[in-house]
């Protein structure tokens, strides 16, 4: 154990068993050395311990899990995918057909039933009791609700169709706004607002809205038409959902036409239609449940010719499989044609039979509106429970359709912002540019340069001034005549002006006043007026109260 632990193979799972392993050995070994005295064998001598196979490798079987199915399965190429789209497409197209051909025939002998009030006359031979169609078509009018049911949905109409309309209004406006606000910009900025324009970004949006609007209008227009017909029919729905002895007391009474050959006739007839509705039942079940897979044949075909006709393998599968069943389509309603012949030829007789009186007139009216009543407030229920239905899912379809147009104003309006800040920017720029200079129009009319100063004193009683090597003006003055001028001369100053105090700066050179000019200095010559500026003279000599060093400079 010290080996394989220095070593560095223990795990740590044995690693806590190994200070019992070593107390049980110092345990067991002290007493064999005090009690037992047994011989301890060599290590070398006993069997090295064995191997435990921990695992086994076994082949795996073709499948992991022999219950699942193959994802690669229904992995098809692409000719004989297409194919089976358009062949369920196919498929699919005729058995709506067929079923809507056979809807639509047992709804024109429904009509034809309720016109003729078949087999509710029927069942009122005796012309006093309430007929039994009559009664389960109270009761199902009960059960569905009755007129609270139809009167709360059309209570509910209103405020869903006004929802809808405020949800539009309000992304009409926010269209709206946003599309003024770019206008507007434009119009301020000109050829500088380069931003897309508002009117061609969301005329997308601008067409779902109108669709929206569209929709929401025939929806309206739909409930306007149920309403009607739901106040044609009221007081008979109303009737219905009475209780059944006041509804028996409301019927006018007949007569008893029980023993009449028509009644037998038309009950056998009667059978007839219900054999030819579960005949029809029975076809659409089964168009629904043929389940044909044409994948193996489109890839036979594949395989053999190189492509899919897909129309020619659809159409030969299709009428081998859905042929007989359109023909037997095809016989129901012919028998449904000659049945309803037969149907009212023998309602003919037998409304000859029974209406022998007014009363039974009446009652026999008032049966054929009952039996109406109920077909239309079936109808009535399912359109307003489908008007509900279409509001509440158009009702977020608008929501969603609300976000988006936030989303647009809202990116147009940041959009907007940091073009505004742009151009603001760039005006500024512009303004900061530097002044250009007036035209030389301009000054024209400037006023004329002030004129030099007079001479101070009289130049011929001072002595020239000492020329060290500099040259002199007098020259050049004499060669220009001077001005004469009005002005009085200014007062000359004995002392020379005092120097400026300055600050101590220690990294500095120190500022040292000017040496006094020489005696019978007069200062610097005058120049001619001809100059623009006048010249700064100097302050005439005086008597020092202090000698002065005399300043020579240096000669070589």
């Amino acid at each position: 154990m010290k080996t394989a632990e220095s070593k560095g193979i223990l795990t740590s799972e044995f690693k806590d068993y190994l200070p019992k392993i070593t107390h049980n050995f110092e345990e067991v070994k002290k007493d064999n050395d005090f009690i037992y005295h047994a011989r301890i064998p060599d290590v070398k001598s006993l069997e090295p311990i064995g191997k435990a196979a921990l695992a086994k490798p076994i082949l795996h079987g073709e499948k992991m899990n022999p219950s699942s199915q193959d994802m690669f399965s229904a992995l098809l190429p692409l000719a004989v995918q297409q194919a089976v789209s358009a062949f369920d497409l196919r498929k699919t197209e005729i058995i709506n057909r067929e079923k809507e051909r056979m809807q639509s025939e047992t709804q024109m002998l429904n009509g034809i039933l309720a016109s003729l009030n078949l087999p509710a006359a029927l069942e009122d031979t005796s012309g006093s009791s309430l007929p039994q169609s009559i009664k389960d078509k109270a009761q199902a009018v009960k059960e569905k609700g009755g007129m609270e049911v139809v009167e709360r949905l059309f209570n509910e109409l209103p405020s869903l169709h006004q929802r809808n309309n405020e949800i539009l209004a309000e992304c009409e406006r926010m269209l709206k706004d946003e599309e003024d606000s770019d206008t507007e910009l434009r119009s301020k900025f000109g050829s500088q607002w380069i931003r897309t324009p508002s009117g061609k970004l969301n005329a997308p949006l601008k067409n779902n809205l109108s669709k929206y609007a569209q929709m929401v209008s025939t929806a309206h227009s739909a409930d306007g038409i149920v309403k009607e017909k739901y106040e044609k029919h009221k007081d008979k729905i109303a009737l219905l959902c009475l209780p059944e002895e006041q509804l028996t007391a409301d019927l006018p009474a007949g007569s008893p036409v029980a023993a009449c050959p028509s009644v037998d006739r038309l009950k056998a007839l009667m059978r007839d239609v219900e054999s030819l509705k579960s005949e029809r039942e029975m076809l659409i079940g089964e168009l629904e449940s043929n389940a044909i897979d044409m994948k193996a044949k489109f890839l036979s075909a594949l395989s053999s010719e190189g492509n899919v006709n897909e129309q020619a393998l659809s159409v030969e599968t299709l009428g081998e499989v859905y042929g007989p069943l359109q023909k037997r389509i095809q016989d129901n309603i012919s028998k449904q044609e000659q049945l309803v012949h037969d149907i009212q030829i023998a309602n003919n007789e037998f409304s000859k039979e029974k209406n022998n009186s007014s009363s039974a007139n009446k009652r026999e009216a008032l049966l054929c509106e009952l039996a109406a009543a109920h077909d239309d407030y079936v109808e009535l229920l399912g359109n307003l429970q489908e008007g509900s239905k279409f509001y509440n899912n158009l009702t977020e379809i608008l929501v969603n359709f609300q976000n988006k147009i936030n989303d647009f104003c809202f990116a147009r309006k940041t959009e907007k912002e940091e073009v505004v800040k742009d151009l603001q920017k760039d005006i500024v720029a512009a303004t900061n540019q530097p002044t250009p200079l007036a035209p030389p129009h301009h000054n024209a009319n400037q006023k004329p340069a002030r004129p030099p100063p007079p001479k101070v004193g009289d130049n011929a009683s001072a002595p020239p001034p000492h020329n060290w090597g500099y040259p002199s003006a007098s020259a050049d003055s004499q060669q220009i005549p001077q001005q004469q001028t009005a002005y009085p001369p200014y007062p000359a100053y004995p002392y020379p002006y005092p120097p400026v105090p300055n600050a101590y700066n220690p990294y500095g050179q120190i500022v040292m006043p000017p040496f006094p000019p020489a005696p019978g200095y007069q200062g610097q010559p005058t120049y001619p007026g001809s100059y623009p500026y006048p010249q700064q003279q100097q302050p005439p000599t005086g008597t020092y109260p202090y000698p002065q060093q005399q300043y020579r400079p240096w000669q070589p």
